[in-house]
């Protein structure tokens, strides 16, 4: 692998004002020097804008404390062409990270016209920016890291998920679109040598999230007194991983490129590689949505008397949904030392991992004051 220092690069973060982009921006600011940073986001309504504003407003907040470095953001969509190109030519960003995608596994359902704008002809024109970039002997892009999904795996009976199994039978179109951002991805690194690291998330979770998430909008429900629908009646398991923990292993990758090299034909090799990120150990649903309550109870998100069971209803699997979500993350771990372990062992180093409790209780704090403290004036007493 090719090792690439941070310092004093160019870096354009696509869905930079997304739940990922946004965190990894305030991660670069805070622990890379002089470091540039170019960020387009469209700014749409699948979800709450005004969280998109929060988290574009805590990057704001952090560039001031770094003047030897630069942020700029630009509204647009990837999948206006003119704009990638614009962006690549005044820019020459040497470090590529596609965040920006439409998201979410039932929304493909409804409204697929959206996933094939942004995550096929989006990454497209981010696929064909990176080629020019070499153009009239351009150093160009250096590493390409685009994120995948854990819904690659689909109908997958084998876990943990690996790398290594086969992933050709999506059940949703946001799965079909990720599979397929893989597969460019290769093509384009075997046909114009761009190195190129996919990254296949797993439930990523924690403060200022994505509402259509289940701790998220089974929080906004039993605020609103609605019912919480439960899905295969809570015989379900993810690998729920915080952001803090996704954060430090894309960065990590970052910092490491698949190696351009020529093989016997003479040709070159696609420096190309996938890679699992999530906390390699999954937790049941109904275990989940315990500890969610018993956080909104504590953080006086709602009363101790609240009648949960009253406010629950367990359901049949849902369309384009999988019971587990389980990633082996032995390759991660082997390239890029990423442990996310609950435990110390002595001599190896390791990085540990936000327990489920503590992630929830950190999402539940910043959800007591962004939704009602800061917008309702409610008095909040902890229990």
């Amino acid at each position: 692998m090719q090792n690439i220092e941070l310092k004093g690069k160019t870096i354009l973060v696509t869905g930079g004002a997304g739940f990922i982009g946004s965190n990894l921006i305030l991660e670069l600011l805070k622990t890379v020097e002089d470091i540039n940073i170019v960020s387009i986001d469209n700014l749409n309504d699948y979800y709450d804008v005004s969280i998109k504003e929060w988290r574009l407003s805590e990057i704001e907040k952090e560039i001031e404390k770094h003047p030897n470095s630069k942020y700029y953001f630009i509204k647009g969509d990837i999948a206006d062409k003119n704009t990638i190109d614009n962006i690549f030519n005044e820019y020459k960003p040497e470090i590529v990270l596609n965040l920006a995608a439409q998201a979410g596994v039932r929304y493909s359902i409804i409204n697929p016209d959206a996933y094939i704008q942004s995550n096929m002809i989006g990454f497209y024109n981010i696929l064909e920016a990176c080629r020019h970039s070499y153009d009239n002997g351009e150093k160009g892009v250096e590493h390409l890291v685009y994120a995948s999904s854990s819904s690659v795996y689909g109908s997958n009976k084998k876990i943990p998920y690996s790398v290594d199994d086969k992933v050709d039978n999506p059940v949703s179109l946001y799965a079909a679109t990720k599979k397929s951002n893989e597969l460019m991805a290769h093509s384009y690194s075997k046909l114009y040598n761009i190195p190129s690291t996919g990254l296949r998330f797993f439930t990523v979770y924690g403060p200022a999230g994505r509402p259509d998430m289940a701790y998220f909008s089974f929080t906004n429900k039993l605020r609103n007194n609605e019912t919480i629908e439960i899905f295969n009646y809570g015989n379900c398991k993810r690998d729920f991983t915080y952001i803090d923990d996704i954060v430090y292993g894309v960065k990590s990758v970052m910092e490491k490129a698949p190696e351009r090299k020529l093989g016997e034909d003479g040709l070159p090799v696609p420096p190309y590689s996938i890679y699992n990120i999530g906390n390699n150990s999954p937790e049941n649903l109904l275990d989940f949505v315990t500890i969610l309550q018993e956080e909104l109870v504590k953080e006086g998100v709602l009363p101790k008397d609240y009648d949960f069971e009253s406010h629950k209803k367990l359901v049949p699997m849902q369309p384009g949904d999988v019971p587990v979500t389980y990633a082996d993350t032995s390759a991660l771990e082997r390239d890029f030392d990423f442990k996310p372990s609950t435990s110390l062992k002595e001599g190896i180093n390791f990085k540990p991992k936000t327990s489920l409790r503590e992630g929830l209780r950190k999402f539940v704090r910043w959800y007591r004051e962004f939704y009602i403290r800061n917008r309702e004036g409610e008095n909040i007493e902890k229990n």
